[in-house]
């Protein structure tokens, strides 16, 4: 196969995927190996870009995905009558935060951390996709344990969660800290 051709299965395996890929998958459908496959990626992506088309090719942590391009965005909203999409509220920030710095984390350590009751923040992050539930940890009760996910990349602009900025501490709470009233 041309190597045009195999960019157009690329092309086509991304588009009806819909959602991101590995790179070990698109190599096994192109029948090539990693470092071939995520050149050829790289040489799609930057057509994409070069062009000026509609859609790119983005990376999230290790796999790809086509999506619109964003200069599009507004565009594509309009014409699809989309809601617009709400803003996270500080108590979904603040609860995603410990759950991206924390992961994979329970619904109690998020409320110990928090100091409130976790259950709505939890569950409107998992409708919006934003985490998802990673197992189960090994302790009594087996609580279920909570991961951010690819979708969580996204919505920041993030490519790996290691682009996360540095706290330069805990997002435990500091005991003396609140007994002293600071």
């Amino acid at each position: 196969m041309l190597l045009t051709e195999l960019e157009a299965v690329i092309e086509a395996f991304l588009f009806i995927s819909g959602e991101a890929v590995s790179l070990g998958e698109i190599a096994k459908v192109v029948e090539m190996d990693k470092a071939t496959t995520k050149a050829m990626i790289g040489s799609l992506a930057n057509k994409y870009e070069t062009d000026k088309r509609g859609l790119r090719i983005i990376e999230l942590d290790g796999s790809y995905q086509m999506c619109t391009a964003p200069e599009c965005f507004d565009y594509i909203r309009n014409a699809m009558q989309a809601e617009e999409r709400q803003g996270l509220t500080q108590p979904l920030l603040e609860t995603l935060a410990i759950i991206a710095y924390k992961q994979p984390v329970t619904k109690a350590q998020i409320e110990e951390i928090r100091g409130v009751n976790a259950d709505h923040a939890v569950n409107k992050l998992l409708e919006r996709g934003l985490i998802c539930e990673a197992g189960r940890q090994d302790s009594p009760g087996k609580p279920i344990l909570f991961e951010t996910t690819k979708a969580f990349l996204r919505y920041f602009g993030f490519e790996t969660l290691k682009q996360l900025p540095d706290m330069g501490g805990s997002l435990e709470k500091d005991s003396k800290t609140e007994s002293e009233g600071l």
